[in-house]
């Protein structure tokens, strides 16, 4: 059975998303989740499932190897970053090679680097007048939004779109694709 570990810094949708999803299979199983926001209702969503869920500071993330650790004492197989809104600290990324992976809420390369995440993206989309947007699944390197691309879903905007609705199509195709993506990376690349 591989082991994924969630890393989020919000309300943690995508991150119960996963979780429901890998309950029903025997392949795989979440058994972490982790985020820098003590408040975060991804902690809640974690506790619900009976998920092992820490919370950490800068410090414990990228002065010291106290959260590499505790990847690695979990024998975790994939990192899955859903809606975490550090840059990744690259002595994980070394430890894990190719075993992050992360979902933008865009068409990548569009769209991507520092600041570019959510409503951000998504006002930024609707600013320029585009006929689509979508999800982009990548694996993580040392910059924001630039590893290598596993997987898109496209959606078509209309003119009368706002960012809210957006991100409700978004959100859609998080839900649907995002889950199998991570069976297929985990099944194909590990």
């Amino acid at each position: 059975m591989k082991h994924i570990a969630i890393f989020a810094s919000g309300s943690g949708t995508n991150a119960e998303n996963i979780i429901r999803y890998f309950q029903e299979r025997d392949n795989a199983s979440v058994i972490q989740v982790l985020t820098n926001n003590q408040h975060a209702k991804v902690l809640d969503r974690a506790k619900t499932h009976k998920i092992s869920a820490f919370s950490f500071n800068r410090t414990a993330l990228y002065d010291s190897n106290d959260v590499l650790n505790l990847l690695q004492s979990a024998h975790i197989d994939l990192i899955v970053l859903a809606g975490f809104l550090w840059k990744f600290p690259e002595h994980i990324l070394a430890a894990f090679p190719n075993k992050v992976v992360n979902i933008h809420p865009a068409l990548l390369p569009k769209y991507g680097g520092k600041g570019m995440y959510g409503s951000h993206v998504h006002a930024a989309v609707i600013a320029n007048k585009e006929k689509e947007s979508g999800i982009t699944i990548h694996f993580v390197n040392e910059n924001y939004d630039e590893g290598a691309i596993i997987f898109q879903a496209k959606t078509d905007l209309t003119e009368i779109d706002t960012p809210e609705t957006v991100a409700q199509k978004i959100h859609q195709l998080e839900y649907k694709h995002f889950p199998e993506v991570i069976e297929r990376v985990l099944t194909s690349n590990l």
